[in-house]
């Protein structure tokens, strides 16, 4: 059996409960760049209906017009309960409330933690939609750059997308037809029009709210003082000598000042580095706050007032308060015509009242900043990610890519699609200009994420830590005073560089090992001190030039042993003093040159011998003896071959810190 009244002049809707549901009353606001409220009292002949059956369904309630035509308030049930059951006739009805919400409130329904990457706020907000079967339109007049990294964390949908058109200055509003709301988004007032069959609403200061006369029967305007300047600054890494001092500095004033002096709003932005991003939220920023340097408020009995429709006030004695006006937010009560034999009526309620808040038609727009940025808590790890293949990603800054824990999305298998996240800055103990210390975090190492200023956007990884993937390189706790710095070959591994400290007490040391080429450059002394043994083995050849002079002080003894040749050339003097006995002894030949003279002289004897002749030269008498002893007969004497020692092969020079590296 039907309840519904076709000539009455609120009609609900709502698929699940065909037309057996009555309007009684309905309260709520709504506003531009807020979600919707509405509670409803409503009435029906069935006992029945059930929360399950309604819920998430559309509703739709249709306020005639005078005249012809209809205004639409559209939503979703959100709340359904019944609070007075009924006996089945018109006399006592069953009651009910419902809570009628916009789609867009089922956003606040879901969290997610993950990021986009490269994508500007306007595709950011219309892939958040589409999850929510949501019937949008895009009226934003202004271009909005791709953004590297936008993280959600920890926050529902619905403030994410709130957060984002908060800062960028889009705000929504929504549109009632045939029985569907659709959600306009607009970043500029200009897209606003007339008030459909309300262009220009009357003012009458002395007229009681009624149904038989629609007009504006309280106004009140005026102004407040708000911010007149509003400056946002940024530092930019890639531009850091811009970046001194005032930072990255846009400013925006508002055109209109009613409260001089101006007072200036000081913004520091988490993340535009473009001149151009800065200016414009600095306006938004500005123009927020202009938004608010009106104070229009008024009640009306005019039932097709909604925000973001525009009128044009009449009949005010103040003539300049007869201007055109943008509709900002409205606070609706409605109340049923009929029904008295039913409910408790009071014939002294208006059937459509209305309080609401305007803004005057030039000015601009803006939603509050309300939503707050996410803060991430402390420091989270992450795992180093890089394309197939490869060990180590980076850039021209040192900088990484990582996957958070929280990412909600595991990364494609596509390595090109897995790319796709943000580039993050690394901590280093010490960062100068050209010198420092450098540290990559290799693929698949678990690092340390710190966020600037807690900001999910801001990245910055301080360290690195061990997991059972990525063990330490020694087992703990056997080696627990080992201390080392130890590298890995890349590509493949099973090579590495280490610089080692054992501190086990009384077994302490100091270890190097480089896995090919150790390299050692010095430009002024290098001094060193072995307190006991020096041991230096070389499985191939060493070579040492000393451009200067060599010292070699030996207390000991020296011992030297050559299992080729040794050469020695000295270009001027070579002296050597032995203390007691010299001893030379040569399997074959020996020889001694002198371009003039050769002198020998013994304290006591000086002895030739070639086989059984011999020459002993003493300090009173010769001694000659050989069989026979030939003097002036003949034969002629031996010549030295002379020397000719091997040149030694020079060093190379060590690597200054140039050699091996890349530009």
């Amino acid at each position: 059996m039907t309840t519904q009244d076709p000539n009455r002049h609120v009609t609900v809707s709502c698929a699940p409960a065909g037309k057996d549901l009555l309007f009684l009353h309905l309260s709520g606001t709504e506003e531009l760049g807020r979600l919707s409220e509405w509670r409803l009292d409503l009435l029906s002949m069935r006992n029945d209906l059930q929360a399950a059956d309604l819920l998430g369904h559309d509703i739709s309630i249709a306020l005639a017009l005078p005249g012809d035509g209809e205004r639409q308030f559209n939503g979703i049930v959100t709340v359904f309960r019944i609070v007075a059951p009924g006996d089945g006739t018109r006399n006592r009805m069953a009651r009910y409330e419902a809570v009628v919400r916009p789609r867009l409130w089922l956003l606040t329904r879901a969290s997610h933690s993950r990021f986009f990457y490269e994508t500007s706020v306007l595709d950011i907000v219309t892939r958040v939609l589409q999850d929510y079967n949501i019937d949008v339109s895009n009226k934003c007049q202004a271009s909005y750059p791709p953004m590297q990294h936008c993280a959600q964390y920890r926050e529902t949908d619905f403030a994410f997308v709130s957060r984002l058109m908060e800062h960028e200055g889009i705000y929504y509003y929504f549109e009632h037809k045939a029985g569907k709301h659709t959600l306009v988004l607009t970043d500029s007032s200009d897209v606003h029009g007339p008030i459909d069959h309300y262009p220009s609403i009357s003012y009458d200061a002395w007229h009681e709210p009624s149904n038989e006369k629609e007009c504006i029967y309280a106004w009140s305007s005026g102004a407040e003082l708000q911010t007149g300047k509003y400056e946002v600054n940024e530092y930019d890494f890639e531009k850091p000598s811009s970046s001194n001092q005032q930072g990255l500095l846009s400013r925006a004033t508002r055109p209109k000042v009613y409260d001089p002096p101006v007072y200036t709003m000081q913004e520091h932005l988490s993340g535009h580095v473009q001149s151009g991003d800065g200016d414009r939220y600095a306006k938004v920023g500005v123009e927020i706050h202009q938004a608010r340097n009106d104070s229009i408020s008024g009640r009306s009995s005019a039932r097709g007032i909604w925000p973001g429709g525009q009128f044009k006030l009449e009949g005010h004695a103040c003539d300049a308060q007869n201007h055109d006006y943008l509709v900002v937010s409205a606070a609706y009560e409605i109340n049923s015509d009929v029904y008295a034999s039913t409910v408790r009526h009071d014939p002294s309620l208006p059937f459509f009242d209305c309080a609401f808040t305007a803004l005057r038609k030039e000015n601009h727009f803006r939603t509050e900043r309300l939503t707050p940025q996410p803060v991430v808590a402390g420091p989270q790890t992450a795992v180093v990610v890089g394309p197939d293949g490869e060990e180590i990603l980076t850039d021209k800054y040192g900088r990484i890519k990582v996957q958070f824990h929280w990412e909600q999305f595991a990364p494609p298998a596509d390595a090109d699609a897995r790319m796709k996240r943000c580039w993050v800055r690394v901590s280093q103990s010490w960062a100068g200009k050209r010198w420092g210390t450098f540290f990559v975090p290799r693929i698949g190492q678990e690092v340390i994420v710190d966020f600037v200023e807690g900001n999910p956007d801001r990245p910055l990884v301080t360290g690195c830590v061990y997991n059972a993937n990525t063990m330490p390189p020694y087992d703990l706790p056997a080696n627990q005073a080992l201390s080392t710095l130890k590298s890995n070959s890349t590509k493949g591994g099973g090579g590495f560089n280490e610089m080692r400290f054992d501190d086990d007490k009384g077994d302490e040391q100091l270890f190097f090992h480089a896995e090919k080429d150790h390299e050692t450059w010095v430009k002024n002394d290098m001094l060193s001190n072995v307190g006991n043994d020096r041991h230096l083995k070389v499985t191939g050849n060493e070579f040492v030039a000393v451009t200067g002079a060599r010292h070699d002080a030996v207390t000991g003894d020296q011992n030297a042993q050559v299992d080729g040749n040794a050469s020695l050339k000295v270009a001027q003097k070579l002296q050597e003093k032995v203390g007691m006995d010299y001893a030379i002894d040569a399997g074959m030949n020996i020889h001694i040159k002198a371009g003039m003279n050769i002198v020998f002289e013994a304290g006591a004897s000086i002895t030739l011998k070639a086989g059984g002749a011999f020459v002993v030269v003493g300090p009173v008498s010769v001694a000659v003896s050989g069989t026979p002893i030939l003097l002036n007969s003949g034969g002629s004497a031996g010549s030295g071959s002379g020397s000719s020692p091997t040149a030694p092969s020079a060093p190379k020079d060590a690597d200054d810190g140039t050699k091996k590296i890349k530009s």
